[in-house]
């Protein structure tokens, strides 16, 4: 099959099912809107889904070698200004990152598998998951069972990003980190509260707050190695309701962020011991949540080499690659690509005009909907091709 022709027939229809995400935006792990919808359009498209978890999966084909295609469905949680006719109108949810795309373009790579799959030789299996924003979504449906049953032998999984650069500009890693690791922190300082005028009295946990917050600086400066990168962010900071009044807590949130494991780990231990040493110090007490997390996103150069070439094969006019991008941004599909072979690419869904102006995750941003055929074209193609190749 041409499955880039047949994507373009079928473009109006995968335009239709990105505004229904995008006009329906919903956040976290809990997609009730996003899941029923996906259900209800793979059984139209004639396949058998299952919920898993919080998300929903289907196979096509029988048999190994197994791929696992991802797309994920949640928006994030703030206004938008696109000025769209479809856009979201909660006013609190937006598809700010091009999770909308991704989801309409796997449900038209379904049809077409669907369409073609007398010319499976093996199996895909189909991943749309919910609450990527919130590093909880690959977990959860990790946890219910996504990796086996039949187990994937590799992955794939595209995302779209918005600006200036053009549709059929093609982005991938086949040699390094690809994407940064993202752990959010919550350290809770308690003293004791007491009155402005006699802070000798109370153990003033605004002050210690302020320590930590500086002196958590320095683990990059003085104790993380400059051949590698790390990154920690205080985003916010909180205590008090008034000006003469010294509070019992304050609470600092952030994140950390590295393109190395090690690092990592070494930042995530120094955290809690710089803060609860500090606020000791000081006479406090200081508690350390790091509640949720995703390492460093490092594909497979193998798998990413193949899907590549495969992508080479379709005749998508403007069709060009740039190897080697690297982001300090996250993904939570590195929790699958820890565990099994995976290609994780950039497909470019910018415009040359004003609508090109804004980055992901901005209000206004804007993502050029000629990337749905490339993308649902794309993932069928490359995953009838990958197991063709594993049947020699």
């Amino acid at each position: 099959m041409d499955f880039y022709k047949r994507a373009l027939e079928l473009r109006d229809e995968t335009v239709e099912n990105r505004r229904f995400f995008h006009k329906n935006a919903e956040c976290g792990v809990h997609m009730p809107k996003g899941a029923a919808y996906v259900t209800e359009k793979l059984r139209e498209y004639g396949l058998d889904p299952k919920p898993l978890g919080e998300g929903v999966t289907a196979v096509l084909g029988s048999g190994e070698p197994v791929l696992l295609l991802r797309a994920d469905m949640d928006a994030l949680p703030m206004p938008e200004e696109s000025g769209l006719e479809f856009a979201c109108p909660t006013g609190t949810e937006a598809h700010a990152c091009g999770h909308d795309c991704h989801a309409a373009m796997l449900l038209t790579a379904a049809k077409l598998l669907k369409e073609a799959e007398g010319e499976l030789r093996g199996t895909v299996k189909l991943m749309f998951q919910p609450g990527e924003e919130t590093f909880e979504g690959s977990r959860n449906m990790i946890e219910n069972g996504i990796l086996s049953d039949p187990a994937p032998q590799a992955a794939l999984a595209f995302h779209t990003g918005p600006g200036k650069l053009p549709v059929g500009l093609v982005m991938y890693n086949d040699a390094t980190t690809m994407m940064f690791s993202t752990d959010i922190f919550k350290i809770t300082v308690k003293g004791r509260g007491g009155h402005g005028a006699y802070p000798h009295t109370a153990v003033d946990p605004i002050n210690i707050g302020v320590h930590i917050h500086l002196a958590l600086q320095e683990l990059i400066a003085r104790e993380s190695d400059p051949q590698k990168s790390t990154l920690l962010t205080v985003g916010h900071f909180e205590a008090g309701t008034t000006a003469n009044i010294i509070p019992d807590t304050a609470v600092l949130e952030g994140t950390i962020r590295t393109n190395d494991k090690e690092a990592r780990d070494k930042l995530l231990r120094r955290l809690v011991e710089v803060s609860e040493g500090i606020a000791k110090a000081y006479g406090g007490e200081a508690a350390v949540e790091v509640p949720r997390g995703v390492p460093p996103l490092v594909c497979d150069g193998g798998v990413v080499r193949e899907m590549v070439g495969y992508l080479k094969e379709l005749p998508i006019p403007g069709l060009a690659f740039y190897p080697g991008i690297a982001s300090s941004a996250s993904e939570d599909f590195a929790l699958v690509a820890e565990r099994v072979p995976t290609a994780f690419i950039y497909l470019a869904s910018g415009f040359a005009d004003e609508r090109g102006d804004y980055p992901a995750h901005n209000p206004k941003v804007q993502f050029n909907e000629d990337v749905l055929p490339v993308g649902a074209a794309g993932l069928a193609h490359c995953a009838v091709r990958w197991i063709e190749s594993k049947k020699g």
